[in-house]
Formats: C-alpha cells, sequence, structure tokens
C-alpha cells in the first residue's frame, strides 16, 4: 500500500511553487513518502497596496499557517525573510535548508551595471530596506537616481524595465536562482553596497508542534551554519523592534581560516536607514560561531544595541507593532 501523500502548503506564485517543489522533492527523499504541493492565496498575493501599509512580508505568512493550524497541509514552507520575529508557540521552524546567494541584483535595460546607469535612472524597489541603502550609496558616489516603489512578481518587475518605464529594478538573487532566471541578471550587487533583508537567500520549513515525528524527519534538511546566520540576523531585527518591511539589512556570514575552511567565527553586519538614504547607520560585530540557538540571538541582540546607541531607532519610522 502507498502511503499517504504529505500535504505541502504554498504560496501560489511562480517563484513560491518553484522554491516548495524544491523542498518538495528533498522532503521525499528523507521520508520515502510522496509530496503534494498545495497552493494557499495570501492576503499579500491578492492586495495592490504597498507592503509597508498592509503590514510588512508577514501578510505572506498569516494564511500558510492558518491552514497549517487548521491541518488542511501538513507542513508548510516560506521565504524566511517573509516570517515575523514571533515564532506561534503551536508550530516550530522544523527547517532552515543551506542558503541560497543572499544578494540583491540588479536587472537593467541594455545590460548595464548599476554605476553606468545614465544621471536620473529610475530604479523600482518594494524595499525601504533597498530604497535607504541604494540612494545613500548614490549620495556617497555622486550618482543621480530616482528610486520608485513597486510591487508584482518577478515577470511583473522585469517587465516594468522591458517595456521601458524603469531603467533597472532590484531583486533578490535567490528569487531568480530558484525561478531559473539568474541570466537576466546585469549586475550583482556586493553586500558592501547593499545589506540584504535578514534571512534573505533561506527558506523556512514549517510544521505543527504537535507533529514530533514529522518535524524530526524535516530536520533531516536543517543546515546549521544557516540556521545560526539567519537566527542571527532575525534576533537583530526583533531586538530593532523592526517589522519585515522596515528599512533593516542584516548579514551573518562566518569566515574560513586559510585553507583549511575550517570556521572559527561568524561576523554579523547591520543597516538601518531613512528610505531616501539621507542617513544610516551601519555597523558589524564578530563572534566565535554560534553553538547554539541562544548564542546566535545573543549576537543580534548585542549589534541591535550598539546601533540603537548610535541612533538607529530614529530612522526606521515605523516601529513594528
Amino acid at each position: 500500500m502507498t502511503e499517504k501523500a504529505l500535504r505541502l502548503g504554498t504560496r501560489r506564485s511562480k517563484l513560491a511553487m518553484a522554491q516548495s517543489g524544491l523542498v518538495a522533492d528533498a522532503v521525499s527523499q528523507v521520508t520515502g513518502r510522496p509530496v503534494e504541493l498545495v497552493p494557499v492565496t495570501t492576503y499579500g498575493d491578492i492586495s495592490r497596496e504597498q507592503l509597508a501599509q498592509i503590514g510588512g512580508t508577514g501578510v505572506f505568512v498569516a494564511a500558510l499557517r492558518e491552514a497549517l493550524q487548521r491541518g488542511e497541509v501538513d507542513f508548510a514552507v516560506h521565504s524566511l525573510k517573509d516570517l515575523p520575529t514571533t515564532q506561534p508557540e503551536d508550530l516550530v521552524l522544523a527547517a532552515v535548508p543551506e542558503r541560497e546567494d543572499p544578494r540583491d541584483v540588479l536587472v537593467a535595460r541594455d545590460a548595464l551595471k548599476f554605476t553606468d546607469l545614465p544621471r536620473g535612472a529610475r530604479i523600482g524597489t518594494g524595499s525601504p530596506r533597498r530604497m535607504a541603502q541604494l540612494n545613500a550609496y548614490a549620495r556617497a558616489h555622486g550618482l543621480d537616481i530616482e528610486t520608485v516603489p513597486i510591487r508584482g512578481n518577478v515577470d511583473t518587475r522585469i517587465g516594468f524595465v522591458k517595456n521601458g518605464e524603469l531603467d533597472a529594478v532590484i531583486l533578490a538573487a535567490a528569487g531568480l536562482n530558484r525561478v531559473g532566471r539568474s541570466d537576466e541578471v546585469t549586475d550583482f550587487l556586493s553586500v558592501d553596497t547593499i545589506l540584504p533583508a535578514p534571512g534573505q537567500g533561506a527558506l523556512a520549513v514549517e510544521c505543527t508542534a504537535a507533529n514530533a515525528a514529522l518535524a524530526a524527519e524535516l530536520a533531516a534538511l536543517d543546515d546549521p551554519h544557516t540556521r545560526a546566520a539567519v537566527t542571527a540576523e532575525r534576533s537583530l531585527l526583533a531586538a530593532l523592534e523592526a517589522g519585515c518591511s522596515a528599512p533593516v539589512g542584516a548579514l551573518a556570514d562566518l569566515a574560513p581560516l586559510g585553507d583549511e575552511q575550517i570556521v572559527k567565527e561568524m561576523r554579523l553586519r547591520g543597516v538601518v536607514g531613512r528610505p531616501d538614504g539621507s542617513a544610516l547607520v551601519q555597523l558589524s560585530t564578530t563572534g566565535p560561531v554560534p553553538q547554539t540557538h541562544e548564542q546566535a540571538m545573543a549576537l543580534g541582540r548585542e549589534l541591535a544595541t550598539e546601533m540603537l546607541a548610535q541612533g538607529a531607532a530614529g530612522l526606521m519610522g515605523e516601529r513594528a507593532q
């Protein structure tokens, strides 16, 4: 008798379905059970308002979590950067698989690089974090750009460039890689120019805490280094009391020592800025690679404390409720 298929809850977008398909294959291999995708429509998918106005990227998560809590799906896959920093007690983050490229990328007309964009270039992004850092970089380097708020899926956003409405758009490298469109990237933006969103490039596999057997099986997909990094990044975000749509960038990376690739330290970088780029607080801290959840959380809190002391709170505008 064939084992009953596991039901994986996913958003309906092409990117979400691609991400969930990758996880479904991995879960099938680990459990020996078939996995079927169950598309769920979220409020963030229906609404055309700017994300910051409707509660940030958390609006993509609520409907999936409700489907889990109602038992309509067995587990769900989220883009980790969309997850609110408080975890519901009845749900467990069973796995954080190895992270994709966390960088932001430029898709520009005429294959232009960021520094080659013409004066007055119009760059589309729906993210206050990207706007703050792009505008700050432009101010510091004498570039004349205009950031334009946009919404929509990958096709819609790249369409703004193709139809001439915008000179360029900023997207996440991970998303384009997962939908097989990385050949459209015209420039990879260094994390020294734009720090990604906390958790960018990573996926979150979530199930109910009550389903301990499934949680244990899903844990096989977990990548300890990725989990430590994103835990530190999200701890920073939480300690700043900032929501998913606040202009906060963070990246924790592991520095291998010499040829032996022995990783001893983790560096956490954080940035908060006004969307117009007129002010930024950007700091970093380095510590031993966290061995526990609490150590990773402490790294994030430590950097947040330093950033708040430098005036980060005043730059965020909307503090999370």
